[in-house]
């Protein structure tokens, strides 16, 4: 007997128990990005290697330790996508979408990244990801901002998330302070662990992200970004808390929070919870306006964020707030001789026409009553139909409550489905 196969670790099934939830949670997502009149964009799944090294920054973990990088038959160095900004600005470009232009796109799939897996984290995981293009001011920030707010509220999550916001400002001004945190970091080398030390002089605005609870003190000390914004991103960062307050968005102000990747500037934002352990951000973003011109495109304005499903599911289901959800099916219909057999395939046909929406299974592989009402039961289907050759000849079919105390009865074939669509 050969050895069984196994999923690769970190990337797992979706089995039909589970697929209603996730479809419930995308059909909210839909909903939530329509009603601000957001447009969706699909992209590749693996793109050139390059185009990460560019945008994510060289010197971060996806880069470095993360990605999924292959060489192809052309020698082309490709990567299964790690993140989904990178991706859409590429396309944008690519596709004559971004310059002089104001665009509203979000997108949701597979992204990829080789961590070690755990609840919440996963190599394999799907993002909802929201850009916007062509836009400067504080207002598309707000709105970006009140677009994940209004998803929590229809999810029920709002009592259980809070926003914190941070600014990092322009280059110039993260640039002066990077220089500052260095010198401060610099005077308490023996503190930082590995991962800090590593960073220290490539990317040292992610060392004030540590969660290493024993630098906390030393971090706590550390020079703030805030203290040395420049004019206009101070003057930006009042503009969105502004509107926020005035859409009755609560937040906290995070001077630590930089997110993890090279291209954000000025605002920069978590949705958090208390509620999933150690994986306690549940959807992050932020500004990136110099990531289009970095990629080849002209220098274009943009904002947006990233929101992994796994977690959002991992957070409903441990509220709970899911609905009652179910792929049980509507009505099973079982053809009980030869000639209804034919017949049935038709008439099942017939329904699915004119009740859209409505699941209605066909018995399939033959069996007397007995067996095939056993399958309709395993189904979860409310209603049985039965269809023998007597009722076949008559032109009718039985109904049969298979959930509910109710006499069966007997509808002409001409009039199911009138019949079905009232109950």
């Amino acid at each position: 007997m050969s050895k069984e196969i196994q999923a690769i670790r970190g990337m797992n099934d979706c089995l039909p128990q589970d697929t209603p939830v996730w479809q419930y949670v995308e059909q909210m997502i839909r909903q939530t990005v329509n009603s601000y009149g957001y447009d969706e964009i699909r992209f590749p799944i693996v793109e050139m290697t390059e185009l990460f090294k560019r945008s994510i920054g060289e010197v971060t973990d996806i880069v470095e330790k993360e990605m999924y990088t292959f060489a192809d038959r052309n020698g082309d160095s490709l990567t299964l996508r790690p993140e989904g900004t990178a991706c859409c600005v590429r396309a944008g470009i690519q596709n004559g979408l971004l310059y002089n232009q104001e665009q509203r796109l979000w997108y949701m799939g597979p992204m990829f990244r080789h961590e070690r897996p755990q609840k919440g984290r996963y190599r394999q995981f799907h993002q909802f990801g929201l850009e916007v293009f062509g836009m400067q001011g504080p207002d598309i920030d707000a709105e970006v901002i009140l677009v994940s707010a209004r998803l929590w509220q229809q999810l029920g999550l709002t009592p259980y998330v809070r926003l914190e916001l941070n600014s990092l400002g322009s280059n110039e001004a993260r640039a002066a302070y990077r220089d500052k945190l260095v010198a401060y970091l610099e005077q308490h080398k023996e503190l930082l662990d590995e991962d800090s030390q590593r960073r220290l002089y490539s990317n040292p605005l992610r060392v004030l992200d540590s969660k290493n609870p024993a630098m906390a003190d030393m971090l706590a000390g550390a020079p703030q970004l805030l203290d040395h914004l420049d004019e206009d991103s101070k003057l930006h960062f009042a503009g969105l808390q502004a509107r926020l307050q005035a859409a009755g968005i609560e937040f906290t102000i995070n001077p630590r929070l930089v997110r993890g990747l090279d291209y954000y500037n000025k605002t920069v934002f978590e949705w958090v919870t208390t509620n999933l352990g150690s994986q306690g951000t549940v959807c992050a973003g932020g500004r990136y306006d110099g990531l289009v011109e970095q990629l080849g495109g002209k220098a274009t304005p943009a904002v947006g964020f990233g929101l992994g499903l796994e977690r959002l599911v991992l957070l409903l289901q441990s509220l709970p707030l899911l609905p009652q959800i179910s792929n049980a099916a509507d009505f099973y219909l079982m053809p009980l001789g030869d000639a209804a057999e034919l017949a049935a395939v038709s008439v099942a046909e017939q329904l699915r026409l004119a009740l859209p929406g409505k699941r209605v299974m066909l018995h399939c592989g033959g069996g007397n009553l007995k067996k095939q009402l056993k399958r309709a039961d395993k189904s979860g289907a409310a209603i049985g139909l039965l269809l023998g050759d007597s009722e076949l000849a008559a032109g009718q079919v039985t109904v049969k409550w298979l959930r509910a105390d109710q006499p069966q009865q007997t509808v002409l074939i001409a009039d199911l489905a009138a019949v079905l669509a009232q109950v």
